[in-house]
């Protein structure tokens, strides 16, 4: 079909052609109605009866369920139930009771085939098929509580003194104590003004001779304008303003303030330790009272200290000084944890080129790795503090899966007994039963429907396989898999995965063009690893497209070598992998076109699918930005000095797509919402501006009242897809 794009309009088979879209959108509108819920049994709801059995109900299909009892010595059991025979049975127990079966009644046990629960009270008994349910004299207490409570600890704090003989106060913006026996009240600083005021939230030292508390200093205002141009309930247009921090710009800060009750004075605390905070935060005090602690981010992000205040000195040390030449990704790899007694300190660092726990001596400082190799820690989701022991997810652990499926790990405090309790091909969710020593453990892929398993939380090992879910009517309704695609990447050796989507009516002897859904944010990966029906991307492969989508350097969860591309370096959007993975999957399957290749997406993704344009015009021919960031400088201050750094230097003009909007050669269409309260209107506009200044021709969308994400609306979709089929079909949309 390359040939289509050479002849005109006119010709006889640009007319077939076009006259066959007419059917690729009938059938991408009601793709949704082809291809409706037709997996059962996707999540299970744990139930726990005790920490040796659990049950679940399972939808099978409409109006009807499975219960099934698992436990540990006897094995499985399962009662089958349709609402149309045990909706009438419950109104005769309790009449005009029943309202949502599912959740109305609660399994207590299976025997045999009877099943027995819960009911609006009682306990009763029932065996599919009879038209009545015995009542039961019997427990009719709740279940267990699914899952082992948070482990994060929370200091202590408040204005009343743990010896409740004094409590703070906050006056005129500055600190008074007063002593609760007298009502005595005594001034203890006199500098707080409204633009730098002493903040109420109070930490008492344990043996209450001291507190801390934070003066805190205002960021600036920084407002943005915008015009609702088309309000719904006046004829004249609206302003509207709201405060927006954009990179550079001055934020709140606060300074740790230490005080001593006995001389009623403050102690001066050495703030050089730690000059420029991005954010300050995990207040906490040592049980001796000598001395309290927080997290440090210096403002850049590439300075992270765990930082120890002398509770008599107010001298300042720093119990870990991590610092870095690029960026810590401090929003999601982020974990600490001290013991307030033996000052034995869990951290989370990539100070190995890995992202890893670590073991730190609050006296001395000396740090020894709980977990180590050539994967990563995820996540903490579970510590038991009495049994020293660690539960997390972790990625990258097994060779020959995919780098991004999410496996549950177990360790010591010390580091020893290190053990992956998951093993299956495919990512992983897991739920923990009450007392934390077994798991429900569900994995899936893009390719393959959930496994629901019943695991040791110990060692993993498998106690029972629960339930599958069930896809086979989606499959035999004609619904085609995603495709897992790996290839090396922009140096030759690195694995760089994405996926595949074709339309239902592929056919192999045919060649189609390619669509890159994109989006490379450097605090995540995106390519989807779970288990789903459908795909945004499945209606626009509909209509004649091959779909793709990536995971370039620069993004997250790899080694910090792979997160780096990403430092100063938005614009790069990890492209060179991108191209390399496309030519890779085209060599393999020919009916990949890559003469038509197009971009898309939104917000961050806005920013890379122009950028995709601009930067490598020879390979992307169409490209749709929505919302984009398009300038760093433009947006929101958090997102882009965590990833471009602070001061903001050249290198923010470099990765302009304003500066670079000269360079257009393909198909633009730009989409924005007037009222977009987290990207600025103005990015996308000031492209606009720089492309007509460069007399580059392109297509603009502004929605009146429009927020973020609008080009995701129905007529945004439309027109998107109508774009595409345009200028990489080469015909004009036919949908009458």
């Amino acid at each position: 079909m390359k040939w289509i794009l050479c002849l005109s309009l006119c010709h006889p088979l640009v007319a077939l052609f076009a006259q066959g879209t007419k059917v690729d959108y009938q059938r991408s509108d009601d793709f949704h109605k082809r291809y409706p819920l037709r997996v059962y049994k996707q999540e299970l709801d744990p139930h726990w009866i005790s920490d040796n059995r659990v049950f679940f109900v399972d939808p099978v299909g409409k109006g009807k369920w499975v219960y099934l009892l698992a436990d540990r010595k006897q094995g499985t059991r399962k009662v089958e139930v349709e609402e149309k025979h045990f909706r009438p049975v419950l109104d005769k127990a309790v009449p005009g009771k029943s309202k949502n079966l599912e959740k109305d009644i609660h399994v207590i046990d299976i025997e045999g085939d009877v099943l027995v629960f819960r009911y609006q009270g009682k306990q009763w008994a029932y065996k599919p098929g009879d038209d009545e349910a015995q009542a039961r004299e019997g427990d009719t207490r709740q279940t267990l509580n699914a899952d082992p409570p948070s482990t994060r600890e929370r200091p202590p704090s408040g204005p009343r003194s743990p010896d409740k003989k004094w409590t703070v106060l906050i006056k005129d913006h500055n600190v008074w104590i007063r002593h609760e026996e007298s009502k005595k009240e005594h001034q203890l600083s006199e500098d707080g003004t409204e633009e730098n005021a002493y903040r109420r939230k109070v930490y008492w030292a344990p043996d209450a001779t001291r507190f801390m508390l934070v003066r805190q200093r205002e960021e600036q205002p920084h407002i943005v304008t915008m015009v609702e141009s088309s309000p719904r309930n006046r004829v004249q247009p609206r302003l509207k303003q709201h405060n927006y921090l954009k990179p550079g710009d001055r934020i709140r800060q606060e300074q740790p303030c230490l005080f001593e009750v006995s001389t009623l004075k403050q102690i001066a605390i050495d703030t050089n330790a730690f000059p420029n905070p991005w954010k300050i935060e995990r207040y906490q005090w040592w049980t001796d009272s000598s001395a309290f602690t927080f997290l440090y981010n210096q403002r850049g992000h590439q300075v992270m200290q765990v930082v120890e205040i002398d509770g008599k000195t107010g001298n300042a040390r720093a119990l870990i000084d991590e610092r870095c030449d690029t960026f810590f990704d401090y929003s999601s790899k982020t974990y600490l944890h001290l013991d307030r007694e033996s000052r034995a300190i869990i951290w989370m660092s990539e100070r190995s080129g890995w992202n890893h726990l670590y073991r730190v001596d609050g006296h001395t400082g000396e740090a020894r790795p709980i977990t180590k190799g050539e994967w990563v820690v995820r996540n903490v989701i579970h510590r038991d503090d009495r049994e020293g022991v660690i539960w997390f997810m972790a990625c990258g652990v097994y060779p020959g899966q995919d780098p991004y499926y999410q496996h549950l790990g177990r360790v010591n405090f010390d580091g020893t007994g290190l053990t992956f309790l998951t093993e299956d091909d495919g990512t992983h969710r897991v739920k923990f039963s009450p007392n934390g020593k077994t798991i429900i453990a569900t994995w899936s892929r893009i390719d393959h429907a959930p496994v629901h398993q019943w695991r040791s939380a110990v060692d993993g090992s498998l106690i029972c396989e629960l339930d599958r879910a069930d896809d086979k009517a989606l499959r035999a309704s004609g619904w085609k898999y995603p495709e897992r695609f790996t290839a090396k990447g922009r140096d030759g050796k690195t694995d760089i995965y994405g996926m595949i989507v074709r339309p239902t009516h592929f056919d192999p002897a045919n060649t189609y063009p390619v669509i890159e859904h994109i989006y490379a944010g450097p605090h995540d990966q995106f390519v989807p690893k779970r288990f789903r029906e459908s795909y945004n991307m499945n209606r626009m492969a509909e209509l004649g497209f091959i779909l793709v989508m990536i995971d370039g350097m620069g993004t997250n969860w790899r080694s910090r070598k792979f997160h780096d591309i990403a430092w100063r370096n938005i614009k790069d959007g990890g492209f060179p992998d991108r191209i390399a993975w496309l030519k890779a999957a085209a060599e393999k399957y020919p009916s990949m076109d890559l003469s038509r290749v197009g971009i898309y997406g939104g917000s961050a993704g806005g920013q890379n699918a122009l950028s995709g344009l601009l930067h490598f015009p020879g390979f992307y021919h169409a490209g749709a930005a929505d919302c984009g960031c398009h300038d760093n400088r433009m947006d929101k201050i958090w997102w882009n000095e965590a990833w471009m750094g602070w001061p903001v230097g050249d290198w923010y003009a470099e990765n302009s797509n304003v500066t670079h909007a000269h360079k257009l050669q393909g198909k633009l269409l730009l989409t924005v919402g007037e009222l977009d309260t987290n990207v600025d209107p103005a990015s996308t506009m000031q492209v606009v501006n720089a492309l007509i200044r460069a007399n580059k021709d392109f297509e603009l969308i502004v929605f009146p009242s429009g927020g973020h994400g609008i080009g995701e609306s129905s007529y945004g979709w439309r027109r998107r897809a109508d774009f595409f089929v345009r200028h990489l079909m080469g015909v004009e949309p036919r949908r009458e």
